[in-house]
C-alpha cells in the first residue's frame, strides 16, 4: 500500500469576494521509502500539496490517506498526533528556536513522545554525529553557518524516527556546495532507514539529484517522470 495516498483533492482560498483555486482534483500516490520531488512555479500548489500532506491544513474536497490512516476526514485535535508520529519537516528558512543551542532544538520533539531528558540528548547527539556536528552542539542558531542550521533542522526531523520527511525548500537558502551536502545526506538517511522523502524545490539540480519528479502546473500533476 502506498504510504502517502492523494484522490481528487481540491483547495480553495476565499480571498474576499474571490476564490482561489490552488488545488484541482489532484490525484498522487507515494510509495513507502520514495526519493523524490515535487516542482513547479510559484502559485502551482506544491506547498499547498505538502500541508495538506503534512496535515498542517484541510482539503476542500477529496482524500488525503497517510500510511493507512485518511487524515483529511480526522478531526482537527487528531491531526498534531499523526504529525508527531508520522511526519518529519525540514524549513526553508531553517525555524530552529534562537534561544535554544543545537542539541536542544533536536530534543525538542522528542518532549511530546515520553521520552526521558537523558534519552532525549543521547539520541539528539547520535543524530548530531551523523549530520557531523556533534562539536557544535551546545552553539545557538546565531553561532552557526546556514549550512550548519539546515543540518540541525534536518537532525531535528530525523529524531522521532518518522515515517516521512517533508522538505519545503531545503538548499533555498544554500549555496551549491552547501545544498549538495544536504541533499546527500537526505539520501543517505533515506537509503539507510528507508525513509519516504519528499522534497518541494525550485532548483533542478536537487529535483535531478532524487529518483522521481513530480511536476505540478495550476493545481494539477502536469507530468511525473522517474529517474531510477
Amino acid at each position: 500500500m502506498p504510504i502517502v495516498q492523494v484522490k481528487d483533492l481540491t483547495k480553495v482560498y476565499k480571498m474576499g469576494r474571490s476564490e482561489v483555486h490552488a488545488l484541482r482534483g489532484l490525484c498522487l500516490e507515494i510509495e513507502a521509502g520514495e526519493f523524490m520531488a515535487i516542482m513547479g512555479r510559484s502559485g502551482s500548489g506544491k506547498s499547498t500539496l505538502l500541508n495538506m500532506v503534512g496535515c498542517l491544513d484541510r482539503p476542500t474536497s477529496g482524500t488525503v490517506i497517510i500510511d493507512g490512516v485518511e487524515v483529511s476526514s480526522l478531526p482537527k485535535g487528531y491531526l498534531p498526533r499523526i504529525r508527531r508520529e508520522k511526519i518529519g519537516f525540514v524549513f526553508q528558512q531553517f525555524n530552529l528556536i534562537p534561544t535554544l543551542t543545537a542539541v536542544e532544538n533536536i530534543m525538542l520533539p522528542l518532549r511530546y513522545h515520553q521520552i526521558r531528558g537523558n534519552n532525549r540528548k543521547k539520541r539528539a547527539l547520535a543524530l548530531l554525529e551523523q549530520v557531523n556536528l556533534v562539536e557544535r552542539a551546545n552553539h545557538r542558531p546565531n553561532e552557526l553557518s546556514g549550512g550548519e542550521q539546515q543540518r540541525v533542522s534536518l537532525a531535528r526531523a530525523l529524531v522521532t524516527h518518522p515515517a516521512i520527511i517533508l522538505a519545503d525548500e531545503p538548499t533555498g537558502e544554500l549555496d551549491t556546495h552547501l545544498a549538495a551536502e544536504i541533499i546527500a545526506l537526505l539520501r543517505r538517511f533515506n537509503q539507510e532507514t528507508g525513509q519516504t522523502i519528499i522534497i518541494v524545490t525550485h532548483d533542478p539540480l536537487v529535483a535531478e539529484s532524487t529518483d522521481r519528479i513530480v511536476r505540478m502546473l495550476d493545481g494539477q500533476v502536469e507530468s511525473d517522470k522517474r529517474l531510477r
